[in-house]
Order: C-alpha cells, then sequence, then structure tokens
C-alpha cells in the first residue's frame, strides 16, 4: 500500500492537476479570511473551504491514470487497494494543503472572540482549528468517493453530484462538518475554545463507509 501511495501521489504531482484546488483553497482563503479577524471564526470558515477541495481533488486521483495503466496496476495489486490507494493520496495531499492553510490562518488571526472582550489562547484555538479541518476533510474525501470513479462514470453527472453533495455537507443539519464549523464559530461568541471529537468520529465512519463501497464498487465494475 504505501508503494501504490507513493505512485499515485506522484501521479498526481507530475500532472499538476492539483493547481486548480490548490488556487481555488487560496483564493478562497485570501477573500473570506483576513488577518486581525477573530481567530475561531477564521479557523471555522477555512476549515469550510477545505471540504469541496477534497472532493474536487479525490475527483482527480480516481480518475488519473490512464485505462491501461489501471489495469497494469489492479492485476498486480488488486483493484480495491488501488482505488483505495488513489483515495488515500488525495486525502494526503488535502491534509497538508488544510494543514497549511490553518497554520497560516491562526498566525494572522487575532486571538480574541467576535466581540473582541474575551482573549482566546492561540494554541487551542489552531488545535481545533485542525481538528475541524480533518472532519471537512473526511467528509470532503467521502463525497469525491461517493462521486467520482467508479460510482458515477458520467463527467457531467459526476461533477454535478460533487458540488451538490459538497454544498450539502456544509449547510445540511445533522452533517459533521457542519456541526463542526458551527461549534467552532460558536465558540467565537464567547471565547471558550470547542473540540470537535464527536463530529471527527462521525466524519471518520462516513469516510470509511464512503471508500468500502467505492473500493467494493471498482472491483465489481473495473
Amino acid at each position: 500500500m504505501t508503494a501504490l501511495l507513493r505512485y499515485q501521489i506522484s501521479l498526481l504531482l507530475r500532472s499538476q492537476r492539483w493547481l486548480p484546488p490548490l488556487l481555488l483553497y487560496g483564493i478562497v482563503l485570501v477573500v473570506g479570511v483576513r488577518a486581525g479577524e477573530p481567530i475561531l471564526d477564521s479557523l471555522g470558515f477555512a476549515a469550510a473551504a477545505l471540504l469541496p477541495v477534497t472532493a474536487w481533488l479525490v475527483r482527480i486521483c480516481v480518475a488519473q491514470e490512464p485505462a491501461a495503466a489501471r489495469a497494469v496496476t489492479a492485476a498486480a495489486t488488486g483493484t480495491p487497494r488501488a482505488h483505495l490507494a488513489s483515495l488515500l493520496a488525495a486525502t494526503v495531499f488535502a491534509g497538508v494543503l488544510g494543514t497549511v492553510g490553518t497554520l497560516i490562518v491562526t498566525m494572522i488571526s487575532k486571538p480574541e472572540n467576535a466581540d473582541h472582550t474575551v482573549e482566546v489562547d492561540r494554541l487551542p484555538a489552531g488545535a481545533a482549528g485542525l481538528l475541524t479541518a480533518a472532519v471537512c476533510l473526511l467528509l470532503g474525501a467521502a463525497v469525491g468517493a461517493l462521486c467520482g470513479r467508479p460510482v458515477l462514470r458520467g463527467r457531467g453527472w459526476s461533477i454535478a453530484a460533487t458540488a451538490l453533495v459538497a454544498l450539502l455537507a456544509l449547510v445540511t443539519s445533522g452533517s459533521p462538518a457542519k456541526y463542526a464549523v458551527t461549534v467552532l464559530v460558536t465558540g467565537s461568541r464567547t471565547g471558550v475554545v470547542p473540540m470537535p471529537g464527536l463530529p471527527l468520529a462521525a466524519a471518520l465512519l462516513v469516510a470509511a463507509v464512503a471508500a468500502a463501497v467505492a473500493c467494493a464498487l471498482a472491483a465489481l465494475r473495473g
């Protein structure tokens, strides 16, 4: 699996298809996050932006390998393992992106609550931001896995479904991503830093189920 993961990451980096999602994430942060704004609000915004970016990266990774190379890889390692490696490659890349973005937002934001009346410790706030980003990353990976190849083969349907489901994951009540971001923003009002442990556990479960479904369908459909 380690060799497969390195292979998929290498394919992604050489293809430069990672550049549009990276630019999207950077532009969203530049537009939506400004230096000196309350730290928890900014971290919640940065985490939410990571969800659609991760879904996009997953769609790229599961379809980046040429058909002939995919057949060889599947014959050597098994289709489910090969597909799982592509999902993990996108998740790792998005994780690095989200970690860097969260650290930058933590450093440039003001360590105060929304009313600028309560001081917020920067270190716990950054940790909460990383956990919230992890929740959004896992939900984004699940969206990409269920809306990309081999679950949805049509490019048009896949793109439309990815955009719609990613939006729903951010705004639908009961979504771990919405809950984690909402709790972080709510904490900004009081100055209390929340740790989204329950949403993280739920996101891990959703991502694991989505990956299992996608890998099982990859074995059936090729």
